[in-house]
């Protein structure tokens, strides 16, 4: 009996959207994203600044935990921070570099927290499609990259971060990335081809994984570059299986979390632990994922570890995000639910617009 994972006909009925080609083209988009952010012509002067802030809420926000991240791994002399709310942090001044992230260029915290960047004297960069932001950028005279994109915010993941590694590297302030996110989306399209719809569910890993979540709550947990892709894997398994999930943080975790693994014990039974690992992560967090995947383990909780390819810590973050997406769209088909819609965010948006 063919797995409803592999039969058309329930993509047909889920996915009238088409989500799966835009998980499935992430790539490509990595690709665009990245040549469009390294030719915004920009002044030299945001070149000469102290630290970078990234606005953004949601799918338009996760470039900028992301960078936030690397750029440890990449030893990036800046302090770069995020700001996923209304209000910018007091040290964000004239010497700062603020990029406003926004997909619709509707969203009330960045458009607020840009307003301030404005305010402060910033030196700011708007990426969107357009909008409120769009229109805010023209009227002062903001650098902005206007890209097109009909989807859902969070499937642009290559608008709201490899532009920023573009223009990071334009400006001087990263190294060149060239021949990281050439190797990025390579390996992309590797893991890619060995996950897609049509990849049967005997040889598709995302489809064995999404099996083994069902019915579970997924508690995903990375270290390093790869903190910020669990809390991906959580945002996209709330989103695309409109379910709970969880995300946490090595070495963190075993400070705190860990002590709580065995209660309440009806928990045991409904957690499954996703934990990622790849070969750069510090040799210490290697070892962390390994003794947590088998205290929780002795506590009862099912447990496994997820190795993640790539020939650079970029490819392994961005090979991990394309795994976790098409986990998360399969577990929404086993759900029965609607990969694409998110009708209880837009109602909220619209109670607050009314307010």
């Amino acid at each position: 009996m063919q797995s409803i994972l592999d039969a058309p006909s329930t993509s047909d009925a889920l996915d009238s959207s088409r989500l799966i080609g835009r998980i499935a083209g992430l790539p490509e988009q990595v690709e665009s994203a990245w040549a469009a952010g390294r030719g915004l012509d920009l002044p030299a002067s945001f070149s000469d600044v102290d630290r970078i802030a990234v606005l953004g809420m949601g799918g338009s926000g996760i470039g900028g935990r992301l960078l936030q991240a690397l750029a440890i791994d990449l030893c990036v002399r800046l302090p770069i921070v995020t700001v996923r709310d209304y209000s910018l942090p007091g040290h964000v001044d004239s010497r700062s570099l603020v990029i406003a992230s926004s997909n619709s260029g509707n969203t009330e915290e960045t458009i607020a927290a840009f307003q301030q960047a404005i305010d402060a004297g910033a030196r700011c960069v708007v990426l969107t499609t357009g909008g409120r932001l769009a229109e805010m950028a023209n009227a002062r005279g903001v650098p902005a990259l206007l890209y097109e994109w009909h989807g859902e915010p969070r499937s642009a993941l290559g608008w709201s971060f490899a532009s920023l590694l573009g223009i990071g590297t334009r400006l001087g302030l990263l190294p060149d990335l060239t021949a990281d996110v050439h190797g990025a989306t390579m390996q992309m399209r590797a893991v890619g081809a060995s996950l897609a719809f049509d990849a049967p569910e005997q040889d598709n890993a995302a489809k064995q994984l999404a099996r083994r979540l069902y019915r579970r709550v997924p508690m995903i947990v990375g270290a390093g570059a790869l903190a910020p892709v669990a809390y991906r894997w959580r945002t996209q398994i709330n989103e695309n299986a409109k379910s709970w999930a969880i995300a946490d943080e090595l070495p963190e975790m075993n400070h705190n979390a860990h002590v709580g693994f065995g209660l309440p014990m009806p928990a045991r039974s409904l957690m499954h632990a996703v934990l990622l690992r790849h070969d750069a992560m510090h040799a210490r967090n290697r070892l962390r994922v390994e003794a947590t995947c088998e205290e929780m383990q002795r506590a009862g909780v099912s447990a496994e570890i997820l190795e993640v390819p790539g020939p650079s810590v970029l490819a392994q973050a961005l090979c991990a995000i394309h795994f976790g997406d098409f986990v998360s769209y399969y577990l929404g088909l086993l759900n029965n639910v609607e990969p694409a819609p998110v009708s209880s965010l837009e109602s909220l948006k619209a109670r607050l617009a009314s307010l």
